[in-house]
């Protein structure tokens, strides 16, 4: 082949009777590992802790779904109806997700890392720092991303997540950035504006050294699985090409119950 066509990657080998995963061999990992340390695996290159993987675990099934409501479901659901294939409605649910809808752990990464950079940079506080910037995203007219919810007054998956990482020693610097943003928009709104599973999510991708630009994949890995059963519902229980309302539904399934 022509060198210059030649290129490398860096994540898999693929020999005859071999697999390697980031130099690893595949089949040695299944069994070994969970699908969690696997992702991290992939998108780091590293394998990590078993603490890491049990959170990474928590964050996937925490955004796994959200109900029939949120604009990538009912996007799903609607090419669903339409009679085309699995993949077309999947991939048309993950087109759904963007800025506003999925695309706060970006974001909010960005601005708890901003936050840290300026209090290092100016040899401030923290909460110096969090004021300044949110003081000019004011000033700019921009929100802050993974703050405030539609539906929770306080996420319990939020509380669960940070919960979980205390128990791990997985909480850090940026888990308690977002928290001091939290305190800072209570202040300056005069109501509470409480962190969402989003900026939950963010903070902790932070901590555990995930680069901000691929920390919107963690939500579209979780919520895929959703789609998947929203899709296959609408194929076997909908009649098709039928007029799906976004809010007029309700919730026939199982009562609540124990693990």
């Amino acid at each position: 082949m022509s060198e210059e066509l030649r290129w490398k990657t860096a994540i898999t080998s693929v020999e005859p009777n071999k697999v390697r995963l980031r130099g690893y061999l595949i089949d040695k990992l299944m069994g070994k590992i969970s699908f969690s340390q696997a992702i991290y695996l992939v998108l780091q290159g590293e394998l990590p802790s078993p603490e890491v993987g049990k959170l990474l675990d928590a964050i996937f099934v925490s955004s796994i779904d959200h109900g029939a409501g949120p604009p990538s479901v009912l996007t799903a659901r609607t090419v669903a109806s339409t009679g085309a294939e699995l993949h077309a409605a999947i991939a048309a649910g993950v087109l759904a997700i963007s800025r506003l809808h999925g695309g706060a752990i970006e974001e909010g990464m960005n601005l708890f890392h901003a936050v840290a950079k300026r209090a290092d940079e100016k040899k401030i506080t923290e909460d110096e720092a969090a004021r300044e910037i949110l003081a000019e995203m004011k000033a700019r007219g921009e929100r802050a991303s993974g703050f405030g919810h539609r539906v929770h007054t306080e996420d319990p998956r939020t509380t669960r997540l940070f919960a979980l990482a205390e128990e791990l020693n997985l909480s850090g610097r940026h888990v308690r950035i977002s928290r001091l943003i939290e305190n800072i928009l209570k202040e300056s709104l005069g109501k509470a504006l409480p962190i969402n599973v989003d900026g939950a999510i963010a903070a902790l991708l932070c901590d555990l050294g995930i680069p901000a630009e691929i920390g919107n994949a963690f939500f579209i890995i979780s919520r895929v699985p959703g789609l998947v059963a929203h899709i296959h519902e609408e194929k076997t229980r909908m009649r098709p090409m039928r007029k799906i309302h976004p809010s007029d539904f309700e919730y026939d399934g199982p009562k609540e119950r124990e693990i």
